[in-house]
């Protein structure tokens, strides 16, 4: 019968591993997320993501099943990396990010637009969701 060593600390040097590796990798090979601000006005749902330097052509929009998907693609240029940098922090790569649509908006009806290097999304709410106001008339 052979004896064997047990390490309660084991575990604790994959999490820190894992950690350093996290740090020290070059954020180009990191995946990443744009930030999003999702608001609400009386008539439509607007979608805003930050995602400088990507090219508007690279950038997919669309809903299915009530979820409305924004992909794409930072591209890292080639020529700059023979520039000497000195640091790299921004990440570069795809990027995917779905959000649930309330069935109070029309999907059918969805714009995009690219401006400044921000995402705007925009969907219209239906007919059936928008308030409405009745005049209440005085009867003598």
């Amino acid at each position: 019968m052979s004896l064997t060593h047990f390490d309660p600390l084991a575990s604790i040097r994959v999490f820190e591993d894992a950690f350093t590796r996290m740090v020290n990798e070059p954020r180009a090979t990191r995946p990443w997320s744009p930030a999003v601000d999702i608001y609400e006005t009386e008539n439509e749902l607007v979608l805003k993501a930050d995602v400088p330097d990507v090219d508007p052509k690279d950038i997919d929009v669309r809903v299915e099943n009530q979820t409305l998907t924004i992909s794409g693609e930072r591209k890292f240029e080639q020529e700059n990396a023979s520039k000497g940098f000195h640091r790299i922090e921004r990440s570069y790569g795809s990027f995917v990010r779905s959000f649930a649509v309330p069935n109070a908006f029309d999907t059918d009806k969805i714009d995009a637009g690219f401006k400044n290097g921000v995402l705007s999304v925009t969907l219209p709410k239906k007919e059936t969701a928008k308030p409405r106001q009745v005049k209440v008339e005085v009867k003598a």
